[in-house]
């Protein structure tokens, strides 16, 4: 094979992805259609599970002047009359990130790009395309076309279609994607501010659900301001994105003098997701698998966690560590997550998007009466599901099944402090209160790396770095108590946790940790899947509707 895998479309989703295969040595071809990166800015939102990633890759540092935690979200009706409040997590932060952040893609991509040209084995190909691709013994080959129009052939193990909402992979193959029945016109305008402007603009992002015109506000970082407008019917797409248009439109907020122009660009907001996300060895991420309204700032984050939950398992399967029917947990995890994600935040547009004014007056009054009941505000991270099966323990084993494991501020047996990836690596882990006794796990945590030549990073708890057996290179002393307050939070005193993050298995002793190091081992060479216990399948899940707020 030329490569281990050819990733088409070097987005973020598709730059996240080489980093990531990079990062574990595999050989990769990366391929963009266009020239440059662009340099409008698109995606705006990202969460802290996102920026635990980019911090795993090592370009958090990088884009840093660059975000800007999200502000609290407002739910408007006509009068300003607040319906509803959406807020980040409260500090201590479970993920050592700030809940929510605002981002310029553009410095995103350039970042992740950079950091992928420095791995030795990612190679980046800029105005190339794939226009065909079929199966071959263990692999795919592609035809790929140059800016100039030349064609060659190469062949890979696997193929990761990045290749955006219009993907011509998923065209190429006929796979068809699910409508979850959303589907609005709106009109996205990004500004400058000037500085003597910006204290007049709300401080907060606004979801203004006004019959006339639907619109949403979000601050960006330093002076970057986002307006949405939703285009009413008999309007012209194109029309409206003038800026003699948006200038009228941005007319309630600024004046023409307090602003610069930036973009606007017209969307269709749909809610799609695709039925099969891999034919043989090709398989679909980011809008290329999903499309997903903005209302939570979740579209890039989707695909961004495609790449983590794809890039540790194709791995150990090119390495022989793992067996094939590993892969099918891919869409089991994936699509009940994004499907889940999406109709929450259909709901939520839905919300926005009401035009007739009695049923807006009747949504108004009821989310007025919920707020008076209930005026504590909805967190953002409560909406966002964990994993509700796939490669995870099996019930009767542990508990904390596909949750996010989090990821405390530390300090190791030298004083050294950091956030506890920076000592771990995203590899699998073992985490241990400080009351565990060892002795009776260190045997178990060898076996374990012996029979799978996989790496297994353990981490023990410890108060004021005392224990009476030290372990210098697994001691860990938190500042917070995230992970301590976790861990009481789930009855669980030991955590099994995969390389994405998320929980495999967590349990109370240490013999049942032992058989939960067994379970993962015996999962490993066999690729099945558990469901976590009372949940529908991820065939049933496709077909349960999300009640409305």
């Amino acid at each position: 094979m030329d490569f281990d895998l050819v990733i088409v479309g070097l987005g973020p989703v598709g730059a996240v992805a080489a980093n990531l295969a990079g990062q574990r040595g595999l050989k990769v071809l990366a391929l963009d259609k266009q020239t440059e990166i662009y340099d409008k800015p698109r995606a705006f939102g990202l969460d802290h599970e996102i920026m635990r990633i980019l911090g795993n890759i090592g370009v958090a540092g990088d884009i840093a002047r660059h975000v800007m935690p999200y502000r609290t979200s407002e739910y408007h009706t006509s009068g300003s009359r607040v319906l509803k409040r959406i807020v980040a997590a409260s500090p201590p932060l479970p993920l050592g990130w700030e809940a929510n952040y605002v981002f310029s893609q553009p410095a995103l991509e350039a970042a992740l790009r950079k950091k992928a040209l420095s791995l030795p084995s990612v190679r980046i190909e800029l105005g190339t395309q794939a226009v065909a691709t079929s199966p071959i013994p263990d692999g795919q080959q592609l035809t790929l076309r140059n800016a100039q129009g030349a064609e060659r052939r190469v062949s890979a193990r696997y193929v990761l279609a990045c290749d955006g909402g219009s993907s011509t992979l998923r065209s190429m193959l006929g796979l068809d994607m699910e409508d979850l029945l959303f589907d609005e016109p709106w009109l996205v305008v990004d500004i400058m501010v000037e500085p003597h402007a910006l204290d007049s603009l709300p401080q907060t992002n606004i979801q203004y659900c006004e019959t006339a015109r639907p619109c949403t506000y979000i601050v960006g970082p330093g002076r970057h301001r986002r307006w949405e407008f939703m285009i009413n019917e008999g309007e012209a797409p194109e029309a409206l994105a003038q800026p003699g248009a948006v200038e009228k439109l941005l007319a309630r907020w600024l004046a023409p003098q307090d602003y610069r122009f930036w973009r606007s660009a017209a969307y269709r907001f749909h809610a799609l997701v695709l039925r099969q996300w891999r034919r043989d060895q090709v398989f679909f991420l980011g809008d290329a698998a999903h499309m997903t309204p903005p209302f939570m700032a979740q579209g890039m984050c989707q695909g961004v966690r495609d790449a983590a939950n794809l890039v540790w398992k194709l791995d150990m399967l090119i390495k022989g560590l793992a067996a094939p029917e590993l892969l099918d947990s891919y869409q089991e995890e994936r699509l009940p997550h994004v499907r889940h994600t999406t109709l929450v935040t259909k709901e939520l547009g839905r919300v926005i998007c009401e035009r007739d004014p009695a049923k807006a007056a009747e949504r108004d009054e009821r989310m007025l009466a919920d707020m008076k009941a209930h005026p504590e505000p909805t967190v953002r991270q409560s909406l966002i599901p964990g994993l509700s099966g796939g490669f995870i323990a099996a019930p009767d084993l542990a508990c904390a099944q596909g949750e996010l494991f989090p990821q405390p501020f530390v300090h190791d047996a030298q004083g050294k402090a950091g956030l506890l990836d920076e000592f771990t690596g995203a590899s699998f882990r073992l985490a241990v209160a400080h009351d565990i006794d060892l002795s009776a796990l260190r045997p178990a945590v060898e076996d374990w790396r012996q029979a799978t030549s996989l790496p297994l990073a353990l981490v023990r708890l410890v108060n004021g770095m005392q224990s009476e057996s030290p372990c210098e290179a697994c001691d860990f002393q938190e500042r917070d108590g995230v992970l301590q307050r976790w861990m009481a939070g789930h009855g669980c005193r030991i955590a099994l946790v995969r390389p994405d993050h998320y929980v495999f298995g967590a349990c109370v002793a240490s013999e049942q940790a032992v058989a939960l190091l067994d379970d993962l081992r015996h999962r490993l060479a066999s690729g099945s899947s558990h469901p976590q216990p009372g949940e529908p399948t991820a065939q049933a899940r496709k077909q349960a509707e999300i009640p409305p707020e």
